[in-house]
């Protein structure tokens, strides 16, 4: 990493305040860029994140993804942690915080709402974001993009049925336009950039042209983090001045998720002999959250004003420091990761 990258978690803080006061200053401006929608999608959001992961998708050598199928153990990990292990992860932490540590503090009608947004977003695995954290702990990319991929399809199928069990509902109305939208303005337009990119730079200029390129594009993705961050913030400013105890106590379940699923992922992979570049990534996307996705399903279900999408959109402003703060430990833990022994 660079100078400016190793100081990225004070850049970070920074555009957090930045966006939480724009957005209560200037709430005008805001509502008109949250209003630039499509199926619950944030089109100025998704600029930003294809400037982000593009320079990323950019460095995968699409001949390699034939090998992938090798890294079976980490793909395991993956998909048995999104799917058997922490949407039900989610649920428990939900009860236990919001109905018992925390129930004196926070509105009695509004708990199950709160619970049944935690649920949604437990069970949303990350879809476009894990290739920034993946980038940033020196994970494999194609690795990354295979298990992505995977996660897509796996959740096309068990999204509805997991969360159906955890609500304890009959029926989920999933917002398919809003999965189906996501995945193709988060991995496949991008995606078809980067192949497209690549293959104009290797045949103008070789390996030399693609890291020149790769050289230039890199601040670009880094700072599209940032402004990122500052829209979110800004999107939730008031919201979070308004109501910052219920902010703060509905964050906690959320961090512990976190962290507890990357911990069991992290060291199932270590255990199972996993490389570091493959497991540090299988963690990480076991930890994140698609919290497009879990937004849109809580608006669908309980409306737009309710707690279940209060409790979803803090999962959106806790994701970013959360992941990063992971992303470190995945960085100072390798040697400790490599004499497994």
């Amino acid at each position: 990493m660079g100078p400016f990258e190793r100081r990225l978690s004070l850049w970070v803080m920074a555009c957090i305040v930045v966006g939480t006061t724009a957005g209560w200053l200037l709430p005008g401006a805001f509502t008109t860029l949250g209003g630039m929608e499509l199926a619950s999608v944030n089109l100025p959001v998704a600029v930003l994140v294809w400037l982000m992961i593009v320079p990323m998708l950019l460095k995968i050598d699409f001949a390699a993804m034939r090998a992938v199928g090798r890294q079976w153990r980490g793909i395991g990990v993956t998909l048995g942690v999104n799917w058997l292990f922490k949407p039900f992860l989610m649920a428990l932490l939900a009860w236990l915080f919001l109905r018992v540590l925390f129930a004196r503090w926070l509105p009695a009608e509004q708990v199950d709402e709160y619970v049944a947004g935690l649920i949604l977003l437990g069970a949303a695995p990350c879809t476009a974001m894990v290739f920034v954290w993946s980038h940033l702990s020196g994970g494999d990319p194609e690795f990354t993009l295979s298990q992505v991929a995977l996660n897509d399809a796996v959740m096309v199928f068990a999204f509805a049925p997991v969360v159906a069990l955890l609500l304890g509902m009959s029926a989920i109305r999933v917002p398919w336009d809003t999965l189906l939208l996501s995945v193709a303005i988060y991995i496949l337009i991008p995606l078809a950039v980067a192949v497209l990119l690549r293959r104009a730079l290797l045949r103008r200029g070789g390996t030399p042209a693609l890291a020149r390129a790769l050289a230039r594009l890199g601040p670009w993705s880094i700072a599209a983090l940032l402004a990122t961050l500052v829209l979110l913030f800004g999107f939730q400013g008031g919201q979070i001045l308004r109501q910052p105890l219920v902010i703060a106590l509905l964050a906690v379940p959320i961090l512990v998720q976190a962290w507890l699923t990357f911990g069991v992922g992290y060291w199932l992979n270590r255990r199972l002999g996993t490389p570091h570049c493959v497991g540090g990534p299988s963690a990480l996307i076991g930890a994140s959250n698609f919290f497009e996705l879990a937004v849109a399903t809580a608006i669908v279900l309980f409306g737009v004003d309710s707690g279940a999408a209060l409790a979803t959109v803090v999962g959106v402003l806790v994701e970013v420091p959360v992941m990063l703060s992971l992303v470190r430990v995945v960085n100072t833990s390798r040697g400790w990761y490599e004499a497994r022994g």
